[in-house]
């Protein structure tokens, strides 16, 4: 439920899904993760400006699949006490 948006504009916001083919829903939730992923991407660069390609894809793992999902991915010992 969006509470910032009126019923009326939500039901046309549904219905409009609802009216797209499946191939095209799906193109649209390969955008929003691209998306995603470059926001967290930023955050992360903002915060680590120094941090390597390895420690990005670390600290990427971390913001997006959780601290253990990235330990089992990249070893516990390689993900940094201070990843979100």
């Amino acid at each position: 439920m969006m509470r910032d948006t009126s019923p009326d504009q939500q039901a046309a916001y549904y219905a409009r899904l609802a009216g797209l083919s499946p191939a095209q829903r799906l193109r649209i939730a390969a955008r929003l993760s691209t998306a995603v992923h470059r926001l967290a991407e930023a955050g992360i660069r903002e915060r680590h400006p120094a941090a390597t390609e390895a420690e990005m894809r670390i600290r990427l793992a971390v913001r997006l699949y959780g601290r253990a999902a990235a330990g089992r991915l990249f070893g516990a010992e390689a993900v940094p006490d201070d990843a979100l």
